[in-house]
């Protein structure tokens, strides 16, 4: 008997104490406070967008005589303004046509980054892992890779 006394005694004492404490008021930006918005705003992504300062970067030269020679990116003729990189393979998100590239400067493009680039056909990707060395071409009005040739 004396077991469950101090037994309800400790439950009672425990209870108590729990009583007293109350949790403060949740923050505008909690998301469990009611009238918190449905969600917070997000700053629009630019991962996979070229700004106007891209594309004028690229400026009309005259055409390289093969696709990948010296391993630099002169733009096409007019009408087809493709530039050429490289880099190694970050990552391929086959469901979005995607991969993510960390590359070296593209010449008269862009600087050295890791960036997300659309693939198109996305059977581009197919055999690429992270990590695989690659040459890209990347076709600028359309903002999109075209070619990908993986690299001994």
């Amino acid at each position: 008997m004396k077991a469950k006394q101090l037994f309800l005694g400790i439950v009672l004492i425990g209870i108590s104490g729990c009583a007293a404490y109350q949790l403060p008021p949740l923050s505008m930006n909690h998301p469990a406070n009611a009238q918190a918005t449905a969600a917070p705003n997000q700053p629009k992504s630019n991962t996979l967008t070229y700004t106007r300062s891209d594309m004028l970067a690229v400026s009309a030269t005259a055409a390289p005589q093969s696709e990948y020679e010296g391993h630099h990116s002169e733009p096409k003729p007019e009408g087809q303004k493709n530039v050429v990189g490289e880099g190694k393979v970050v990552a391929t998100v086959p469901s979005a046509n995607q991969i993510v590239v960390e590359h070296g400067e593209i010449k008269g493009f862009m600087d050295a980054m890791t960036m997300g680039y659309k693939v198109e056909p996305p059977s581009l990707l197919e055999g690429l892992k992270s990590g695989d060395q690659v040459r890209f071409t990347i076709d600028v009005p359309n903002k999109t890779i075209t070619k990908i040739e993986k690299l001994k």
